[in-house]
């Protein structure tokens, strides 16, 4: 056998119908179209809907609002404070106990009572927070943010400091 010889078997390969030809055969006159119109005459666009604005272009694009202000805080609160039993917590100590996960910013919220003095540093701390940590004799530090001057870009944006 030589590579001029091969071909597809017999009956696998149909010829395709030719319409619009005359009328000797089937498909023709108006070729499978069937009568006027926009079909009849030309090819019309997926999604085409007639010059009704089309789905794709109804549904909204994007969603919500990306603020590039926003400042995130790792919550904890008094009662896992209090659990500790330290004298002195700050952010690092948080995460070596494994309450707060690594250069996160911490915020103290007021949920559950601390019955001992602590000397609590937090990059935040809420009003409820802070008046129960001095009512037990403790003492607040508000920590700085990690930033200077200019806010950082928000998370994926593509500007940068200037």
């Amino acid at each position: 056998m030589r590579v001029d010889e091969l071909a597809p078997s017999k009956g696998a390969k149909k010829k395709a119908k030719r319409v619009g030809r005359g009328i000797g055969g089937k498909g023709g006159k108006t070729a499978g179209r069937g009568t006027k119109g926009q079909y009849a005459r030309n090819t019309v666009a997926r999604g085409f809907e007639g010059g009704q604005m089309p789905l794709k272009q109804r549904v909204p694009k994007l969603k919500g609002f990306n603020n590039p202000f926003r400042v995130e805080y790792y919550a904890v609160n008094l009662d896992s404070i209090d659990s500790l039993g330290l004298s002195e917590v700050t952010p690092e100590i948080l995460v070596k106990k494994g309450i707060a996960h690594k250069g996160t910013l911490i915020k103290v919220l007021g949920r559950g009572k601390i019955n001992s003095a602590v000397k609590v540093s937090a990059h935040a701390v809420s009003k409820t927070a802070q008046d129960a940590i001095t009512k037990a004799g403790g003492q607040v530090t508000i920590l700085a943010l990690p930033h200077k001057g200019v806010r950082p870009a928000a998370k994926g944006s593509q500007f940068t400091n200037r």
